[in-house]
């Protein structure tokens, strides 16, 4: 125990010291989350990559006493697998992070090298071999061990990186989740999960000093990935040394938060003919900001419903019957179905409106795709503003507007297109534009208020659009040499 300790002490100072180093170095490189989508809660641009000093943090002690005290090397020893699969998964998972934060991968890269690691540690015999019956003995999975163990490995990375959508939030949901697990360790007396868990904690702490609300610096996928990965690989390991016979419950329970709100996401998404993986604003954290809780309060009640499902998961481990743990599971259902009706998940919409919605989801995308293969082609801003003009009658718009900053080796230009607007009273959204080379600037659309009412799901297909309109500009603002034409007004389409 003195051993975590120290792991946790150094640790906190590792990421505590690192992480103002990487906020500044991802300032000066421009490695910023602009918060230019709906969905982003900040409101200006953030620092990201502060995952880094959470990776550092946690391993930097752990090879420091390895290098220094002889019985931490014998527990390395003892339990090869263990330290093979952390120390070769957990930098892997970290890079595919970085790469992401400052390229970008799509979602199939993203699964391919998650699901590769899964494979990898499957290997090093993190495994889900038996699903527990608490009326009963295990049922064993057989060769249905591997793609639970994939399943798992890869639905519990993404349920981190999709609640990381609060200043705190993620690290403080997986430090609970942490401290649930370093319980159990203790219970099972396993020591190296025990200095595991310690060090995870430690960096977690040192980097929420800069994390919390207001937020200096983001963990980034690099963070947010890589906690999913060490939660998922620690729990699966107290789950093999526990002896309960609800032992798989235990990291289900303890991880509820980020295993739910996936879930709903997905299920939601499904429900509305929606990509799975498209981002929306519908989160739990998202309805509690809706709800009227400022910031700080959602986070704070996140924060209670995470300790919530640990206690649950303590409770699991001393129970020695089905009844009891048949109780506390009902027990921890009743308090989840309350809370998810407050925030209104379980209403539902009549058939026939849910299936005109997802009729027009469904053609809006298709047109987002083909509006987004003529910009792939295209060799001028006007080209540009022509599409995001057709794209305005695709949304049914009533008007547009584009402005852009169009920057060459000598000057700094202002774009603008513009028209005559009639005089009705019209409502304006507006889409910022960013590309991956800098360009910048915004496109408006307006709608006749008498005619159309605001729609999440379309608004998200807009920001999905503006994205390949920011590529675009991107690719061919160093090229374009056309006259500026001036215009403060919106166009009439």
């Amino acid at each position: 125990m003195r051993t975590a300790a120290v792991a946790l002490l150094l640790s906190t100072v590792f990421a505590a010291i690192l992480t103002p180093l990487i906020r500044m170095w991802a300032l000066n490189s421009n490695f910023l989350d602009h918060a230019l989508t709906s969905r982003k809660i900040h409101g200006r641009p953030i620092p990201r990559l502060g995952g880094i000093a959470i990776v550092v943090g946690f391993f930097a002690p752990l090879v420091g006493l390895l290098l220094l005290r002889s019985d931490v090397g014998a527990m390395f020893l003892a339990e090869r697998d263990l330290v093979f699969g952390l120390f070769i998964g957990g930098p892997l998972i970290a890079l595919l992070g970085i790469y992401d934060d400052i390229k970008g991968a799509d979602a199939k890269k993203k699964f391919a090298v998650q699901f590769l690691v899964a494979g990898l540690m499957y290997a090093f015999h993190f495994r889900m071999d038996s699903i527990a019956n608490p009326f009963g003995n295990a049922i064993a999975l057989g060769w249905l061990s591997l793609p639970v163990t994939l399943l798992w490995f890869v639905g519990i990375i993404n349920a981190m990186n999709l609640i990381d959508g609060l200043d705190g939030l993620a690290g403080g949901v997986a430090l609970i989740a942490v401290a649930t697990t370093f319980g159990l360790s203790v219970q099972n007396g396993h020591p190296l999960m025990i200095l595991f868990c310690a060090a995870l904690a430690g960096s977690i702490v040192g980097f929420l000093f800069y994390n919390f609300n207001p937020a200096s610096i983001f963990m980034g996928d690099t963070g947010s990935m890589f906690l999913g990965f060490i939660l998922a690989a620690s729990a699966l390991r107290t789950h093999q040394k526990s002896t309960t016979a609800v032992a798989v419950l235990i990291p289900i329970i303890a991880l509820g938060l980020p295993i739910l709100d996936t879930l709903l996401a997905m299920s939601r998404r499904a429900v509305r003919g929606q990509p799975i993986f498209q981002a929306d604003r519908e989160h739990i954290h998202h309805r509690l900001l809706a709800a009227g809780l400022s910031h700080r309060q959602a986070v704070f009640v996140l924060y209670g419903i995470c300790v919530l499902f640990g206690a649950g998961a303590q409770i699991l481990t001393v129970v020695n019957n089905g009844l009891q743990t048949g109780a506390t599971v009902l027990g921890l259902a009743a308090v989840s179905f309350f809370f998810l009706r407050r925030l209104g998940y379980l209403q539902f919409e009549p058939n026939q409106k849910l299936s005109e919605k997802r009729r027009k989801n469904r053609l809006l995308r298709a047109e987002v795709r083909r509006l987004s293969r003529s910009l792939q082609v295209i060799i001028s801003l006007d080209e540009v503003w022509n599409i995001v003009s057709e794209a305005g009658k695709v949304f049914g718009a009533s008007c547009a507007r584009m402005e852009l900053e169009v920057l060459d080796s000598k000057e700094l230009r202002v774009r603008r297109w513009g028209g005559v607007v009639t005089e009705r009273k019209l409502r304006v959204k507006q889409f910022n534009l960013i590309g991956p080379k800098g360009g910048k600037g915004f496109v408006e659309f307006a709608w006749d208020p008498a005619t159309t009412t605001e729609d999440r799901d379309q608004e998200i297909l807009i920001e999905l659009f503006c994205d390949y309109v920011s590529e675009s500009c991107d690719a061919v603002r160093l090229k374009d040499r056309s006259p500026v034409r001036l215009g403060r007004d919106l166009t009439v389409l």
